[in-house]
């Protein structure tokens, strides 16, 4: 099926609250997921409310919670997000560390124990707006390994995602890489699996370590496992992603030490920049202006798909996709039906906001 944004907006804010969050929550939840749909990322996007309400109903998500200040100390800031939305928690703890990083020039900010906080390049996004500069590093635990260590043949931890912003000039648009450390992100997996089509070669194994385009073998009794991008490059970040989220958060790592309650824990650590306090606003404005235009003025091998620089893709996506929509495959719309009906909205509601008319 194919919705509008804002339907689909209506349709999660609609699931969120039916699920016991307040009106504020539940319109930045559906606005988060709707913009990753928007983004190009749907691995992220309205397909993860089938997992919110499973871990709703599991007491794994914990709605209308509030990130909880544990130290404040300068420039330093850390929180406890209690396993509540997110997009909620964090956004919390990185408007806290934006106020910091106005004052100080630099913050750095910690967050432990928040449920899923989806794309993480929303936060990047955040900073941006404030004319900073920011550096994020996730973790992702609770459940099963996903990803396989360089040279390894099961999972041993999950995709760890890590962004980095800067902000926009007068003449560029604003840089955003925001990736994860496996080849691809779960949800495409996900996604691959829903829409019956293999993944690209290169990025999955099976149970016995053997490469696979198979998306089912990541959901199989004994699963196979990611790999990192890049080889050893990818794994060396993830390992590293894996250790300043938990360490400096006080948020557990996905060793077998700390539990698994099959919900899903992310811990992110954050380091925020103020350009104006270090070379000054001209120089950052003049590098990022001169380096980008030198960048893409390179003469493209194929001259339908011009050299881009980070955050280009999501821009286009989003250009797109606002024009003519979104488009959700047929077995994660039936999944978000359910969902739908299990947290209590009903799958003919569902359906009726997504078409976009209005039930409340």
């Amino acid at each position: 099926m194919r919705a509008s944004a804002d339907a689909l907006r209506r349709l999660v804010s609609a699931m969120v609250r039916a699920g016991g969050s307040a009106d504020g929550e539940a319109a930045l939840v559906a606005e988060h997921l709707v913009a990753a749909n928007l983004a190009g990322h749907d691995s992220h996007g309205v397909g993860m409310m089938p997992s919110y309400v499973r871990h709703l109903k599991a007491a794994l998500l914990v709605p209308n919670t509030k990130a909880k200040v544990v130290k404040d100390d300068g420039p330093a800031l850390m929180f406890d997000g209690g396993r509540g939305y997110g997009r909620s928690v964090a956004g919390e703890s990185i408007g806290a560390g934006i106020a910091r990083c106005r004052q100080l020039g630099v913050a750095v900010v910690t967050l432990a124990n928040a449920h899923h906080v989806g794309r993480v390049g929303a936060y990047g996004e955040l900073t941006q707006a404030a004319k900073l500069v920011s550096l994020h590093f996730v973790n992702v635990t609770d459940h099963r390994a996903l990803v396989a260590p360089f040279r390894g043949t099961d999972a041993r931890f999950v995709t760890n995602p890590v962004c980095i912003a800067l902000p926009a000039t007068d003449r560029q648009p604003p840089i955003l890489l925001d990736m994860a450390t496996s080849a691809i992100a779960m949800g495409k997996v996900r996604v691959a699996k829903n829409e019956g089509h293999p993944v690209d070669p290169g990025v999955l194994i099976d149970q016995h370590g053997v490469p696979t385009r198979d998306p089912n073998v990541m959901y199989a009794e004994k699963t196979g496992a990611l790999l990192p991008f890049g080889g050893h490059k990818g794994y060396g970040l993830a390992v590293v992603t894996e250790l300043l989220a938990t360490t400096l958060s006080g948020g557990p790592s996905i060793q077998p030490g700390n539990p698994r309650l099959g919900g899903i824990i992310n811990n992110m650590l954050s380091i925020l920049i103020d350009p104006a306090r270090f070379a000054g606003v001209d120089w950052f404005r003049h590098e990022v202006d001169g380096f980008v235009d030198f960048v893409k003025a390179s003469p493209p091998a194929d001259p339908k798909a011009p050299v881009l620089v980070p955050g280009d893709p999501e821009r286009l996506a989003r250009e797109t996709r606002m024009r003519e929509g979104i488009e959700v495959d047929a077995t994660t719309w039936g999944e978000i039906l359910d969902a739908a009906d299990t947290v209590g909205l009903g799958r003919a509601k569902a359906a009726t906001l997504a078409e976009g008319g209005s039930t409340r």
